[in-house]
């Protein structure tokens, strides 16, 4: 065993589920419950189901594929989502997509009649 390994996963999984929508389900599940224990071991096998198929498709990828190219990939990918978070796109109106999006807008009508 890995113990260097092991405490690495640990903390990059668990700094990364704080303040996660699946701990922000978990904490709307407990909350509303009279079984927070049913609650955990719920979140707990989910989390470790997901952590499992990660862990599976990690392995497979790096059987099929460089490490390097693997690491550059989500490098690429991690980037990509930090530019697309800090620049959105430009819309004509200034409010963004989601004032398009709006029941009873010019905009939406003309999308659901398009469908």
């Amino acid at each position: 065993m890995d113990w260097q390994l092991l405490g690495l996963s640990f903390i990059a999984v668990f700094l990364s589920e704080l303040g996660d929508k699946s701990q922000l389900a978990a904490i709307a599940l407990g909350g509303g419950s009279k079984h927070p224990r049913a609650v955990f071991l719920g979140t707990a096998a989910a989390l470790l189901l997901t952590s499992l198929l990660g862990a599976l498709l990690g392995e497979g990828t790096a059987q099929l594929l460089p490490t390097r190219l693997v690491k550059a990939i989500a490098a690429i990918g991690f980037a990509v989502m930090a530019v697309r978070l800090l620049w959105p796109e430009p819309t004509l109106n200034g409010f963004g997509d989601e004032a398009s999006n709006l029941a009873g807008s010019p905009q939406a009508s003309q999308d659901s009649a398009a469908q």
